[in-house]
């Protein structure tokens, strides 16, 4: 029987640690992802956060995980959270608003009248108050959630006539995204019509709608600035949306422990920041282009903004009842999140 030296059986040891490290790394082999992106390739969006942060993942895994943003969508706007949860695509991104169900009852904080003036503030505190005291994670099933933001302060749009009140909106067909401002437009008097903002340019331009609730941005985005006329704008936004980036959680699992720190280190919090300085640029351009096109913008009136407020005060309350059956406070949750994003109510 041969007798092991010290120094030799820690050269075995160390042996063996080796090739457990070698098998364990490669369990987790170099991976690419499929990003599928459904807005025009050059919104300011795509080209100036979706873009960069998938760049980046590929820079802080030292390039063991790439993103490859697709040209094309491998479905529509409004499937892209089930392609990423059944596996259709590796990450997607899009509108709760979209999915026509209650699966983001939460998620409804962030699409409120009077939520925040500026997309890096209103992104940050979604973020926060969401993952925070509303745990988003739990209504994000079968994926990994790694980012919620939402736009620059939602307006209103039309070719019609300046709104001074809720009477000015009788009759006018507005396009909506869904979800809150869906329910408050009708409030108001508008009929309202879903569609993404793909369709809206045929639809306005055909004259099948009458305006649209949108950002500043989208009015550029979407080459829309040719068929509007009047633009009305409300401290805090009229409303907003709420948007998720995701990934399959069996794709996730499938990266090493280091590399899913990685990437949620340039993600969440950090993304909400990025992407919001990508949407206030692009409102900030827009903006200057909408002057140009001699669209009149103009402040809503203390009366139609006092009938907002009473609107948007009964949808607040019907939702912070209804996620308070599962143990969540909506006005706590409502209040923290106006304060993180500055906006006195």
């Amino acid at each position: 029987m041969t007798k092991l030296t010290p120094t030799f059986g820690k050269l075995m040891a160390g042996a063996l640690l080796s090739a457990s490290l070698l098998t364990s790394t490669a369990a987790f082999a170099e991976t690419t992802l499929a990003l599928s992106s459904w807005l025009p390739p050059r919104h300011p969006i795509v080209v100036n956060a979706i873009k960069p942060w998938a760049k980046e993942i590929e820079d802080v895994t030292e390039g063991r995980v790439k993103v490859r943003v697709l040209a094309k969508p491998l479905g529509a706007p409004p499937a892209h959270y089930d392609m990423a949860a059944d596996g259709i695509a590796d990450i997607t991104y899009g509108l709760h608003s979209f999915t026509k169900d209650d699966r983001f009852e939460r998620s409804r904080i962030g699409q409120f009248s009077f939520i925040g003036d500026d997309a890096v503030s209103g992104s940050k505190a979604f973020w926060e108050v969401y993952t925070g005291q509303l745990d988003a994670q739990a209504e994000h099933e079968g994926v990994k959630l790694l980012g919620l933001f939402v736009h620059g302060p939602g307006v209103l749009h039309n070719n019609v006539r300046e709104i001074t009140t809720s009477d000015d909106l009788d009759g006018l067909k507005i396009r909506v995204p869904g979800g809150y401002i869906a329910d408050l437009m009708s409030d108001l008097g508008a009929e309202t019509l879903f569609m993404s903002s793909g369709e809206v340019f045929e639809k306005l331009s055909r004259g099948v709608i009458d305006g649209v609730t949108f950002t500043y941005e989208a009015l550029t985005a979407f080459k829309l600035t040719d068929d509007l006329k009047h633009t009305t704008k409300v401290p805090g936004g009229l409303y907003n949306t709420t948007w998720f980036l995701v990934m399959n959680e069996g794709a996730w699992n499938g990266i090493s422990e280091d590399d899913r720190a990685a990437i949620e280190a340039i993600s969440g919090a950090a993304f909400a920041e990025r992407i919001g300085e990508a949407w206030n640029a692009a409102d900030e351009a827009a903006i200057a282009k909408i002057a140009e096109a001699g669209i009149e913008v103009s402040e809503a009136p203390d009366a139609l903004l006092n009938t907002i407020k009473d609107a948007a005060a009964v949808h607040e309350k019907t939702w912070s009842d209804a996620i308070a059956e599962d143990g969540f406070d909506g006005v706590a949750a409502l209040t923290a999140m106006r304060k993180a994003s500055g906006v006195s109510f």
